[in-house]
């Protein structure tokens, strides 16, 4: 069973969806007391750095869901979901991330076209169980202003006027920058593959 905590999320449907059409149970958690329980995570996001972790404090859930994470749970950030694992985030300079990783998250540039909205192709970094099966090239979708400069931990890079943390994994800890639950098999392929870890 995998735990989708749900902090108000506008992509929680299509998350929701993704996981019904390749057959994965899972339920919505709000609570500390659920997440103690979660055997997997889904943290998705979409919308704003500040107010997720203003919403993720609301539920009294950050203490909660490091301690699973640190306790080797398997863990899923989808685009935000991924942004709130650093420390911090230039879209809001004043709030605290999770800091699993250290680093901020930066804007693109003004030479940029933002947000960067539409299919663009993963270039691997390193072995992958996210993107096991996936040929050399994915191609999947963004939509996002604000990016992780490439990590140490980062399985495959986006190029978008600079190279960019598009999968992050590091033992138990996976994110995505991308939507998968929008880009077609080869997002559905990779959520099945958290699902089968």
């Amino acid at each position: 069973m995998i735990a989708i905590l749900d902090y108000g999320a506008g992509n929680l449907r299509s998350v929701q969806n993704t996981l019904d059409e390749i057959g994965a149970e899972y339920e919505l958690v709000r609570d500390a007391a659920a997440l103690a329980k979660a055997p997997k995570i889904i943290l998705p996001g979409v919308g704003h750095f500040g107010q997720m972790m203003r919403e993720l404090d609301k539920l009294d859930v950050r203490g909660a869901l490091l301690e699973r994470i640190y306790a080797g749970v398997p863990f899923l950030g989808i685009c935000l979901g991924l942004q709130a694992l650093f420390e911090r985030s230039a879209e809001a300079p004043g709030e605290s991330g999770l800091a699993v990783f250290r680093g901020e998250v930066e804007r693109f540039g003004t030479v940029a076209r933002v947000p960067h909205m539409g299919w663009n192709t993963l270039e691997r970094r390193s072995e992958s169980l996210l993107m096991r099966g996936l040929g050399a090239s994915p191609h999947v979708y963004f939509a996002h202003s604000y990016y992780i400069p490439e990590t140490a931990a980062a399985a495959a890079v986006c190029t978008y006027t600079v190279p960019y943390t598009a999968v992050l994994e590091s033992g138990n800890i996976f994110g995505v920058q991308f939507h998968p639950e929008k880009s077609g098999a080869a997002g559905l392929a990779i959520m099945r593959n958290f699902v089968d870890l």
